[in-house]
């Protein structure tokens, strides 16, 4: 499961077999998880997480959103 970075107590993510699906990415904080699509940025789902907190964890996202698909282009080698 490659990681693609860490921001505070959020660790973000892609696994390997998520090839088929749109862009996206995990989000883990301890039991918590959460996927957002990134084109365009969207909660796909999420499990734990409080709804302030996938704020918080959006604007991450939204700020991050080209690397994060330079990450997913660069690991799937789209």
């Amino acid at each position: 499961m490659p990681k693609a970075f860490e921001e505070g107590p959020y660790r973000f993510f892609f696994y390997s077999n998520d090839r088929d699906e749109p862009i996206h990415v995990h989000v883990k904080r301890e039991r918590n998880v959460a996927k957002f699509w990134l084109d365009p940025v969207q909660l796909e789902r999420s499990g734990g997480f409080r709804p302030a907190e996938l704020r918080t964890i959006e604007r991450i996202v939204q700020a991050n959103q080209e690397s994060l698909m330079e990450e997913w282009h660069g690991h799937f080698n789209d």
